[in-house]
């Protein structure tokens, strides 16, 4: 940790001051901003001929519930070394702060983005589920399951979570045709098996219960043998049956997978 600790303060400390990208702090509320024009800097990263397909300039939720990590991480680790953590609390405070604009209480759940070019994005998508199951959640308790509810609701699947409400107008149900007809769909709607990770975790530190925990992922048995390699996809179809399509066999949904059932066993 002290090898690592002033890597890791010049990453915070070039956030803070501003990077490629229009990536920076906003002083004003604490908040990461960043993106620029033609540019998807988030993992909702899709281009169609030169056209961003979920624009995401401005304050993605997730990527503040990370930044909100780092600085508590921080923290945690200057006090362990014994060095000055004042800034890196002050920091975190007032991030947590500027967080309490993401909640959108007239739909109960996060807003997506905040200060972009057409201002707050509303639209429900599974990104706000890192508030909740990241170790340090900047939502009080009744706000984290206004989240896990929602997207229980409304994007949960046996296969993952949808990448947008099947309620939006712009939703995409079927991942299919060419390369451009495919990226149109790809976080619109098109369910993702890694989110199962964050949103199982989500489910037990708001309800505890290791056994509805469990029954999101029992599924996921089932398409292993579905799809005959023993694996898990990279992403499956909004829509009923949730035809598995992309990748056949993909890292991050394996292993988030495997670190829910690990998680559940741990509460039990």
């Amino acid at each position: 940790l002290a090898e690592l600790f002033p890597v890791l303060a010049g990453i915070v400390d070039a956030h803070v001051a501003g990077t490629r990208y229009n990536i920076k702090v906003d002083p004003a509320d604490g908040l990461l901003a960043g993106g620029q024009p033609g540019v998807q800097l988030t993992w909702m990263d899709a281009i169609v001929g030169g056209r961003v397909i979920t624009p995401r300039i401005g304050k993605p939720v997730e990527v503040n519930a990370l930044w909100y990590n780092a600085l508590v991480s921080m923290a945690g680790f200057a006090v362990r070394l014994g060095r000055p953590a004042g800034v890196y609390q002050g920091h975190a405070a007032k991030a947590l702060a500027g967080f309490d604009r993401f909640w959108n209480s007239g739909r109960g759940y996060c807003y997506d983005v905040l200060d972009g070019p057409a201002g707050p994005e509303d639209r429900l998508r599974p990104n706000q589920l890192l508030a909740v199951s990241l170790p340090a959640s900047p939502l009080p308790p009744d706000r984290q399951a206004g989240v896990v509810d929602a997207c229980e609701q409304y994007l949960l699947t046996p296969a993952g979570l949808r990448t947008l409400d099947p309620r939006d107008p712009d939703y995409h149900p079927t991942y299919l045709g060419d390369q451009a007809a495919r990226d149109a769909a790809y976080h619109q709607g098109t369910v993702w098996g890694w989110l199962l990770g964050p949103f199982v975790q989500s489910h037990l530190r708001v309800y505890a219960d290791p056994d509805r925990a469990e029954s999101f992922l029992r599924p996921a048995a089932d398409l292993i043998r579905a799809m005959g390699q023993g694996s898990l996809s990279e992403i499956a179809e909004g829509a009923p049956p949730m035809r598995p399509v992309g990748c056949i066999a993909q890292a991050w949904s394996v292993a988030e997978a495997l670190r829910a059932w690990d998680l559940i066993r741990q509460t039990r």
